[in-house]
């Protein structure tokens, strides 16, 4: 990470450009898939399994071939860079030239057809991805082919025309929209005996309905016009997507400070109460993809889209952005803002009241008022903020513990800090949640929370995070009727709030109300279509629970995706793999859930973990996961049973005494010393803790603050034959301890 400035001086700028952007000449070939949200909406399973089919067996392998490479996959499309035009055109007129004969036996209203456009041009070029018109001509190619079809720029013809076995057909110059020039624009023909040809568009009896279709699209447009024209006097609400900023300092260390402009114009926007906004998480699915306008109009469902890029230089921020009609594509307003660091709030302002004037919005005193309010005066104890928000999204253990140092100097360079607070409490209730002990340990991590989270509401009342975060903890306390109460406050704070929403979903899953977390779910999804991986998640056992496996298993993979390399969101696959049959699926799930916890998934973490769930909610989990394969232990630890010790020899063997071993999975030395009360210590290279010590049945029990102060429990057995000098081995949810009574 960059410096970061010195106590004492006030300093926005961290990064400097010292190089120039890399700029390059390549072709770039942009794919979709022809109806996707039609046929996602058909068959969700259906179309994902063989349009990931599809990929492996006829689209990768393609691409290999002809040594393209692979810039993005979305989830309805590629896009593909390659050194070669005619290694472009030819890898495509293969993938179309195949499709058309696959999916024989599936119904023609289900085959999954691909557009695709190829374009020859230039492009700025930043780590492993690509941007600038080049790009979006491709794109624009794309959108204007037809189903199995491709479509190619004249720049990319001139240097294939011959040179591949596919003819053309020309189709002029078009204009396409946002490209401020015409573009020559050729059809490609994949029928083997126009190979080589070039064939030339004609006028044939269907040029009058082109006539007439023309006049009926000037007449719809000047219709829209009108629309247009009156529509801030008619009574729809406008909705708006505001898509992640450009980056165009040249740092990618940067991203976090361009990131924190387009969450704060969201955040704005949100505030005012005529003006519907797609959440973060929707648009950020987005970042650093080409901008068809006609996909996110469809997509998100708006009729507006602001982008726009920031670049900072030293003490100087540069923000362009402009509001343009998804439907037309005209641009309604731009404005560029060139200020000194210290006025970036001054720039946010602007920004908000210039795209709500230009939507025709009056805003209220409140409004008004709340937009112009800055989040902190201290533009440190900002940057501290955005760089902690930055490290908190990623969800992983590594990184959640640098997020709450960055709060904290957040917090203590501004006291006054709402937004810094309200953002710790919700990062440290998810570190509670997910029982990420090494990073900060259940009984502080509960009590951070709890503290940052009235901090927050104690500053600003009408935050509605702070109250979600407490609806979640007091629900895992069983403490429903407040978690209920806290719910409802966070949603009627934000009703836009989608983490609102499935706080209100979780309390209600947590209390076995199935149909209303399903309802608060849908509601979420309004607003945030691409809800985040905790979403996803929570969404998934709804429907688990609920038996839609279809829609379960769609959650936990989008929960996986959305956070890759976290296992914590790829083992709920297995269950939900389980029940809909695809047990090769679930045993593949747990194996990768177990291996990115190093070991540590196990059915004994899940029973302490989602103890606060009703006992059948529970019982149906832990199942599902047993049938894939999950352990019962960590680390696969499995004991011999006719070794294993009653409860008075448990006592008479580790009570009063000293117990001096190891631990998996490193063999670490540990030791435990277990008073004659039952008070105890515990003590390994990662871990020291003090606990209390009890038997219960035949099961040794440590209870703490930790594990949200239950008794994790685990039976003893003999070694029989050890390897060392231990010659015991005690097991729960989290530790396999083999141990010896020190002497």
């Amino acid at each position: 990470m960059p410096a970061r400035p010195r106590s004492g001086r006030i300093k926005l700028a961290i990064g400097r450009v010292d190089r120039e952007m890399e700029r390059r000449l390549t072709a770039i070939l942009s794919a979709d898939v022809v109806g996707y949200s039609r046929l996602m909406g058909e068959d969700e399973v259906g179309t994902l399994a063989r349009l990931k089919a599809c990929r492996r067996e006829l689209v990768d392998p393609a691409i290999a071939e002809f040594h393209g490479r692979i810039i993005k996959l979305m989830g309805d499309g590629a896009l593909v860079e390659f050194a070669s035009v005619v290694d472009a055109v030819q890898c495509a007129a293969v993938i179309q030239r195949k499709m058309a004969s696959r999916d024989q036996g599936v119904s023609e209203n289900q085959r999954i057809q691909f557009r695709i456009g190829i374009n020859l041009g230039d492009v700025i070029v930043e780590g492993d991805d690509i941007y600038g018109d080049g790009v979006n001509i491709a794109a624009r190619l794309e959108g204007l082919a037809e189903p199995g079809g491709i479509c190619i720029s004249g720049t990319a013809f001139d240097q294939t025309v011959h040179k591949a076995d596919v003819g053309f057909l020309a189709l002029g110059e078009q204009h396409l929209k946002n490209i401020t020039d015409p573009v020559r624009m050729y059809r490609v023909l994949l029928d083997p005996s126009k190979a080589g040809k070039v064939v030339a568009a004609t006028r044939r009896p269907g040029q009058r309905a082109l006539i007439l279709a023309t006049g009926a699209t000037l007449l719809i447009a000047l219709t829209a016009i009108a629309f247009a024209w009156q529509w801030p006097f008619a009574p729809q609400r406008p909705s708006i997507a505001v898509l992640p900023f450009l980056n165009l300092s040249g740092d990618p260390d940067q991203d976090y400070f361009t990131d924190g402009i387009t969450d704060n114009l969201i955040t704005d926007l949100a505030r005012l109460s005529d003006l519907d906004v797609v959440s973060r998480n929707s648009v950020f699915a987005y970042k650093g993809k080409p901008v068809v306008l006609a996909d996110i109009e469809r997509d998100l469902g708006v009729r507006f889209v602001v982008e726009g890029s920031v670049q900072r230089t030293g003490d100087q921020i540069r923000v362009n952005a402009q509001l343009i009609d998804a439907a037309s594509g005209d641009h309604l307003w731009a404005n560029r803002f060139g200020r000194g660091g210290a006025d970036v709030f001054a720039v946010q302002d602007e920004l908000s009241r210039q795209i709500a004037e230009a939507l025709g919005l009056k805003l209220t005193p409140s409004e008004a008022e709340r937009i112009a309010r800055p989040p902190t005066a201290n533009l440190e104890a900002y940057d501290y903020y955005l760089r902690a928000a930055q490290e908190t999204r990623t969800g992983r253990r590594s990184r959640m513990l640098e997020a709450l140092a960055l709060f904290d100097k957040a917090e203590t360079l501004d006291p006054g800090f709402a937004e810094a607070f309200a953002a710790d409490a919700h990062a440290t209730a998810y570190v509670w949640r997910s029982a990420y002990d090494d990073v900060l340990q259940s009984a502080l991590a509960r009590k951070r929370a709890y503290d940052k989270a009235s901090r927050a509401l104690a500053l600003d009342p009408e935050l509605s995070s702070p109250y979600a975060v407490l609806a979640v903890m007091q629900v895992v306390e069983r403490r429903h009727e407040q978690a209920i109460t806290s719910a409802r406050k966070a949603v009627s704070l934000g009703p836009a709030d989608a983490d609102a929403h499935m706080a209100f979903a979780y309390v209600q899953l947590v209390s076995g109300n199935h149909a209303e977390a399903a309802a608060a779910v849908a509601t979420a999804l309004k607003h945030d279509p691409n809800l985040s991986a905790i979403g996803r998640y929570t969404a998934g056992l709804v429907f688990y629970l609920q038996r839609d496996y279809a829609k379960a298993i769609d959650n936990f993979e989008r929960a996986r995706d959305g956070s890759p390399g976290n296992g914590e969101f790829v083992t709920p696959l297995a269950m939900a793999y389980v029940r809909a049959g695809r047990l090769d699926d679930a045993r593949a799930a747990v194996a990768d859930g177990i291996r990115l916890q190093d070991g540590r998934d196990c059915l004994a973490g899940w029973r302490l973990s989602h103890a606060h769930f009703r006992k059948q909610d529970l019982a149906f989990i832990l199942e599902g996961l047993r049938e894939a394969g999950l352990p019962e232990w960590p680390f696969g630890f499995k004991g011999d049973e006719r070794e294993r010790l009653n409860g008075d020899e448990i006592a008479s063997t580790v009570i009063g005494k000293l117990l001096r071993g190891k631990t998996e999975p490193s063999g670490s030395p540990a030791l435990m010393q277990i008073g004659l009360n039952g008070s105890a210590a515990f003590r390994s290279a990662t871990q020291l803790m003090t606990e209390t010590v009890s038997i219960k049945g035949d099961m040794l029990c440590e209870q703490s603050e930790n594990a949200f102060g239950q008794a994790d429990c685990g039976p003893v057995y003999r070694r029989a034959n050890s390897p060392d000098e231990t010659i015991f081995a005690y097991v729960n949810s989290t530790k396999v301890f083999y141990f010896s009574p020190a002497k």
